[in-house]
């Protein structure tokens, strides 16, 4: 065999290039001290490779119909009649509706962003240039997030970590790959420039955290988690960002003035602007009858106008349960999402029932775990955030240090325990405005809800890897330990990237979305029925068939998936065994004119509801038995009109 080339053998202009490259690289990200823009131009590739959906065949997935394709807002722009303008998104919701048809989501920066998209082109072709916005959103966060783990930690290597990690969470998919994850990005966002904002001279400061946590709001409600946390993360951290003059009660009195000032301004110009109802337990008179407690938290939410939000027993079945079983559910589900932020398996877009059903006892290992999990880091926080103020003050008692003679990035270790402190407490009070326990929610789990609890998640990560590395790499201990570590990070970074392609992939079109979501949520009867209708769509009668049977199975009182049963088994001309599917569904739903206007016409375009027909006779018994509704309409002018309509009244 030929001896091995060295180095010495290599042509010394390609020598000259590696070393240079590894110069480049080693100056990039470990040497320099990183800016913003440094941060963003990887971070934002890093999105595009992980979370970008296919351009060439994308189309318009589950909610991204709703809010973009049936947005009367957004479409408005390029209608010369219309009488819509730019500013009419102060007054309708997320989907373009008034306040008198709304579900109860305002959102009105995302809905400027998709009508200046609309504007200049991206309409019903595809989602892609709506969906790419997500994409470098989300590099831009990781690298706003890196940027304000430099300044707490002071650590470089920390900086790049939480970045990383961030931007990589592939629990974050939903948020991102998703059209309607942009009021997440953009509220997080929000977020961030409002703790970044934390580092300016006291005189700015409460302006800039203002304006930053109005546009949280307005991206996204949730973002109501920044009014007292911003303020706990400048109590916390002031003296690690202003080393002269720490001040932490009069900086964090300033910020809370401005989160409040921001929260305040929001309710009363969406009251104004935006009157949506109220929910039923509301009611001034009904409060006033209630326990202090109850009483207090519900004149909150009075003022706050919580607008009526969906109640659907499918798509969260927790609606049905008492306080503590949904209490006890939502525990559950929260710590399966903390398990997905930290090892993610299959990842889903659908979590309906009974993917995620009432618990069947109120004490059991998850629920258990998750109270811990709230409790333990809540206390574990305020413990770390008191100690490492004692530890400031013994060693500058007068609150006051003189780095004069030193730059800023000095080389002394900052105490970490308050950074944690806000980590830990920020996941839980991030999360628990999301987790159904003091509102109910349309939906039981949403992967995106996990947005603003994961920008601490990657913090504490951040730290956490680079503690490792330099724990690693000390003298004592052999190098086989730093190469450990160095293996064990990749290998959580490559799953994480992993589970995050694999997820994107998913939204490659709306088929191989819900087969995807069918497989990682066997048991949602949602998406195997919605999967079944893309089958159906595309003529493959005999899969919608076998997938609509499963959907029937896990919810046989769901109408649509009766209904749906029967449609499928009517298009396939055998209407005979349609009928009792139809029934099924027709009785569960008799005010549900769609859902009978579609039967009845399949039924009426094969022939079976001839006049003397038995099925047009059970059709009738049926509306005779629902008189005043949907059912018994449709029947009746069925009866006279029929034949003038070719089946149902168009309209």
């Amino acid at each position: 065999m030929p001896p091995e080339p060295s180095a010495d053998d290599v042509p010394l202009d390609e020598r000259r290039y590696a070393s240079g490259l590894y110069a480049w690289l080693r100056d990039y990200f470990v040497a320099d001290e990183p800016v913003f823009v440094t941060l963003l131009v990887p971070l934002c590739f890093v999105s595009i490779l992980l979370f970008t959906r296919n351009p060439l065949h994308t189309n318009f997935i589950f909610d991204e119909q709703e809010a973009l394709l049936a947005n009367p807002y957004v479409r408005s722009v390029v209608d010369p009649l219309s009488k819509l303008h730019w500013v009419d998104a102060f007054r309708r919701d997320f989907w373009g509706l008034p306040h008198d048809r709304s579900i109860g989501s305002y959102r009105p920066i995302p809905d400027l962003i998709w009508r200046a998209l609309w504007f200049l082109g991206a309409r019903e072709q595809s989602p892609f240039l709506d969906h790419w916005v997500n994409v470098l959103l989300h590099g831009l966060n990781g690298a706003l997030l890196a940027l304000l783990a430099l300044r707490v930690t002071r650590s470089r290597g920390t900086a790049w970590l939480t970045g990383l990690i961030f931007t990589s969470c592939a629990v974050l998919t939903e948020a991102v790959s998703g059209v309607v994850g942009i009021a997440d990005v953009l509220g997080a966002t929000g977020a961030l420039l409002a703790l970044l904002s934390l580092a300016l001279p006291m005189a700015a400061m409460p302006f800039a955290v203002f304006v930053a946590t109005l546009f949280a709001l307005l991206s996204k409600e949730s973002a109501l988690v920044a009014v007292p946390l911003v303020p706990f993360a400048a109590l916390c951290v002031a003296h690690i960002v202003h080393p002269r003059r720490p001040l932490r009660w009069a900086r964090a009195a300033l910020s809370a003035v401005g989160t409040t000032a921001a929260f305040v301004l929001y309710v009363e110009a969406r009251k104004r602007l935006y009157p949506a109802p109220l929910g039923p337990g509301l009611d001034p008179e009904i409060i006033a009858t209630e326990r202090p407690l109850p009483r207090f938290f519900h004149t909150l939410l009075h003022w706050y106008a919580q607008p009526v939000l969906p109640h659907d027993p499918l798509n969260n079945p927790l609606i049905g349960a008492s306080f503590p079983f949904r209490v006890a559910g939502a525990l559950r589900v929260y710590v399966r999402g903390l398990g997905q932020v930290l090892l993610p398996g299959r990842l889903s877009g659908d979590y309906s029932a009974p993917q995620e059903p009432i618990p069947a006892h109120l004490v059991f290992p998850e629920s258990v775990l998750g109270a811990l999990l709230i409790v333990v880091p809540l206390v574990l926080g305020v413990v770390l955030a008191i100690l490492g103020a004692r530890a400031w003050r013994r060693r500058y008692p007068d609150d006051v240090v003189d780095v004069s003679a030193a730059p800023w990035m000095e080389d002394e270790p900052v105490d970490l325990r308050p950074v944690i402190a806000v980590c830990l407490v920020w996941v839980v009070v991030s999360y628990f405005p999301v987790s159904n326990v003091p509102v109910l929610l349309p939906t039981v789990r949403a992967e995106r809800f996990w947005y603003f609890p994961a920008l601490a998640t990657s913090l504490g990560l951040g730290m956490a890897f680079s503690w490792l590395f330099a724990r690693t790499q000390r003298a004592d201990l052999p190098r086989s330990a730093f190469r450990s570590a160095v293996f064990f990070f990749v290998a959580f970074l490559a799953v994480q990237a992993f589970a995050a392609r694999r997820h994107a992939n998913d939204y490659h079109d709306d088929l191989a979305f819900w087969d995807a979501t069918r497989h990682a949520c066997p048991r949602s009867a949602k998406a195997h029925l919605n999967y079944s209708v893309m089958q159906g769509a595309r003529g493959n009668l005999e899969i919608r068939l076998e997938a609509n049977r499963v959907a029937l199975e896990l919810a046989p009182d769901w109408p649509m998936a009766s209904i749906y049963l029967g449609d499928t088994l009517c298009r396939l001309h055998r209407p005979e065994e349609a009928w009792p599917y139809y029934a099924h569904g027709f009785e569960l739903a008799p005010t549900d004119s769609n859902l009978i206007a579609l039967g009845v016409q399949c039924l009426w375009d094969e022939k079976a509801l001839g006049e003397g027909s038995k099925l047009r006779g059970e059709l009738e018994e049926l509306g005779d038995k629902h008189a005043g509704s949907w059912l018994a309409y449709i029947a009746n002018d069925l009866a006279v009109n029929g034949e003038a309509f070719h089946g149902v009244d168009p309209q």
